[in-house]
């Protein structure tokens, strides 16, 4: 075996995927190329039992009877405003839905700004008023933060990393290797909304979509469920992958099975128009 393409008929075989050397867009839409990139490069490098668990956060003990969760995500969004959101409250709802997917109350957030050369304050006064916002809703604080700046050219004006600190609830044991056959799948609304909202801002649908982003914090949602229910084993929070990434993240943590029944699954009219014109699967 080599690592030559093949050729066949005058035809050359594109390289293999896991055999790619340098860093395409795909690697950050959160489908296998990412999936392929992190078990290459990042868990190698840093390989630890709790990095390895592979959710959403990370849950470490401070005491027998005290866990915290923790967790970090960069937002790389264009344009920064779009239908039902911005870049400040994406980045705000991200990470605090991150912590809650482990069962715990987010309390505390830091954020870190790139500002482009030649952002103006308005803007970013405008996002950081939605942060305070969207941080209030869901009841945590940002209390500690950076500033880089660079040229101009060198960034979509604003990127944002954010990183959470929660409580896990006393008693609470969720995560991707917790499925058990006979577990149902629950989806909090329909899904696509946010990546139709974005599209459309952009522009890129070519029509009005009529579409608003569904970003929000859940934590107060899922602080719900587990007042109604102890039987919650996974819980999730949906991002560039989509549904089937999810599940076949959630499948293969826990080594299930899932059966889904696609006319189920909530798509509005709008989103599932669009997908179709674009040729995606929502």
């Amino acid at each position: 075996m080599t690592n030559e393409p093949l050729t066949l008929q005058g035809a050359v075989c594109p390289t293999p995927v896991q055999q790619r050397d340098r860093i395409v867009l795909g690697h950050g839409s959160g489908g296998k190329l990412m999936h392929d990139l992190i078990a290459r490069t990042f868990l190698p490098a840093f390989d630890n039992p709790l990095l390895r668990a592979g959710d959403d956060a990370a849950v470490f003990r401070l005491s027998a009877c005290s866990r915290l969760a923790f967790s970090t995500d960069s937002h790389v969004v264009y344009p920064l405003f779009f239908p039902g959101g911005d870049i400040g409250r994406l980045a705000v709802c991200g990470t605090v839905n991150d912590v809650a997917m482990l069962g715990a109350q987010p309390l505390y957030l830091t954020a870190g700004f790139i500002l482009e050369e030649g952002l103006e304050l308005a803007v970013l006064q405008r996002v950081l008023a939605s942060m305070r916002e969207a941080a209030s809703e869901a009841g945590v604080q940002i209390v500690a933060g950076d500033t880089k700046v660079v040229q101009r050219g060198k960034a979509d004006g604003l990127y944002i990393t954010t990183s959470g600190l929660g409580a896990v609830l006393t008693g609470v044991e969720v995560g991707g290797a917790q499925a058990k056959p006979g577990d149902v799948v629950i989806l909090s609304g329909p899904i696509g909304d946010h990546g139709i909202a974005v599209l459309g801002a952009r522009g890129e649908l070519g029509f009005d979509a009529a579409v608003q982003s569904d970003v929000a914090p859940l934590n107060h949602l899922i602080m719900a469920l587990f007042d109604a229910s102890e039987q919650i084993h996974v819980l999730r929070d949906p991002t560039r992958g989509g549904v089937a990434t999810t599940l076949n993240e959630i499948a293969k943590q826990s080594g299930v099975g899932i059966t889904l029944s696609e006319q189920s699954i909530p798509v509005r009219p709008a989103v599932r128009a669009a997908c179709e014109m674009l040729g995606f699967d929502p």
